[in-house]
């Protein structure tokens, strides 16, 4: 199958390297040619373990290839994937649609033959319609059909997520369409990966769905691990108690400082957006939202009582401030709310991640960083542990405590224990739900 993938964003490259190596001619575009000329020169712009190795393989195989040039791309192509951007609008929290509804009209001009034009970015009920609209209208010749294909990429695990699915969504309204995304999604099928066809609304209705759910039971967990601490109880415990019940399952059960990313906090407000203009309010999910803001807070209250009650004047060391581990993403982090008030307060923060101070030194203005845990503490009043990196999993503990000035952990990911923390010579170990 012949492939144009727009938009060579987070979903837009790894679906487009994936589909190329499922044995696809696959041409990834994008408007910006400094990108473009990155990608050419195989240098992949994002961080995403094992995507540089994937990408070079298929383009050594002649399957893979990016360019400017929307309409050479899309000549001759039996799908066009639209995998563009659908940021938060300003202002009434529903997804802006300028992008997707541009690359539609574009795609509409450069149509040669049937094609399916399919969405694959994150966006609203009814969107796939209006596409087909934009298209329509576009080029009233234009023979081809719209599909709605939503991705399930966690970042970090994108790769694995996209070969080995627990499900693939696709929405379609004709047998034509539904034949040739079957060709695309081949490999998988073969491989008995559940590929579920449904129509346009229910594919679209799908993602927000289950985003939303996970969103809510991130943020439950992170509830009941406030009222852990005020009863005594162990959320740890707690979660792998209610996660062995196979009704519920033990994944998104782990309490913390509350979800952020590309996705969750973009289609929680969405889904809300799209609840209040069709008159059906979605109280759970609007909730979700306002509890994951005020746990965000809560814990910085727990970093200032671990401080003294104060951040004037103190040093502190902040491990991670990536929204999670194995990705570059600072999108909706814990960390661009909590540390801004820990300077705001008089702190100095010094920081580590991973892969972090990329997009960091511009959204963390202020900050120290470091290059590895042991400088950072040195000297420092407390040390917050706010992204899980596996570099973080296995500190020397009593060497970070013998360098800092008051030894004191903030472990709002619950990697330690406070018996190993004692041990190792913390004054105070606060940990989340403990």
């Amino acid at each position: 199958m012949r492939i144009a993938m727009i938009g060579t964003g987070y979903v837009g490259l790894v679906s487009g390297v994936c589909f190329s190596d499922f044995g696809h001619d696959v041409i990834c575009v994008d408007k910006a040619a400094p990108k473009i000329e990155m990608l050419q020169a195989g240098t992949v712009p994002i961080y995403e373990p094992g995507l540089d190795v994937l990408m070079a393989k298929n383009v050594a195989a002649g399957r893979l290839s990016f360019t400017t040039d929307l309409a050479a791309a899309v000549d001759g192509a039996d799908a066009v994937f639209i995998a563009v951007g659908t940021p938060t609008r300003r202002g009434d929290g529903h997804a802006d649609l300028t992008y997707v509804m541009a690359a539609a009209e574009e795609i509409a001009q450069a149509l040669t033959g049937y094609t399916v034009v399919v969405t694959k970015s994150t966006v609203p009920v009814g969107t796939n319609r209006q596409v087909r609209e934009a298209v329509a209208r576009a080029n009233p010749e234009a023979e081809f059909d719209v599909a709605s294909n939503p991705e399930f990429l966690r970042e970090g695990a994108a790769i694995d997520d996209f070969m080995r699915p627990d499900r693939v969504v696709v929405g379609v309204e004709s047998d034509r369409a539904a034949e040739v995304m079957a060709n695309i999604y081949r490999p998988l099928y073969l491989r008995d990966f559940p590929i579920l066809t449904t129509d346009l609304e229910s594919a679209e209705m799908i993602k927000y769905a289950a985003n939303a759910f996970l969103a809510a039971k991130i943020t439950f967990i992170n509830e009941i691990a406030g009222l852990c601490e005020r009863v005594g109880a162990d959320v740890k415990e707690v979660s792998r108690g209610i996660g062995l019940d196979g009704r519920i399952g033990n994944k998104f059960l782990h309490a913390g400082p509350g979800y952020g990313g590309s996705c969750f906090p973009k289609d929680t407000a969405a889904l809300a957006r799209i609840g209040q203009e069709h008159a059906f309010p979605m109280q759970i999910t609007e909730t979700v939202m306002r509890v994951n803001d005020e746990i965000k807070k809560r814990m910085i209250e727990k970093i200032r009582e671990a401080c003294g009650d104060s951040f004037n004047g103190k040093t502190i060391a902040v491990l991670g401030v990536t929204f999670k581990p194995n990705t570059d993403d600072m999108r909706e982090a814990p960390s661009l709310t909590i540390v801004p008030a820990l300077i705001g307060g008089g702190a100095k923060v010094r920081v580590v991640d991973p892969q972090g101070r990329t997009e960091g030194e511009e959204l963390l203005p202020g900050v120290i960083w470091e290059d590895d845990p042991y400088t950072a503490a040195q000297g420092a009043d407390a040390v917050v542990l706010l992204t899980e990196w596996n570099e973080f999993r296995a500190l020397n503990l009593d060497q970070l405590a013998d360098s800092m000035t008051t030894p004191r952990m903030v472990d709002l990911r619950n990697i330690y224990s406070e018996q190993a923390a004692q041990k190792a010579g913390f004054e105070l170990y606060a940990g989340v739900g403990r």
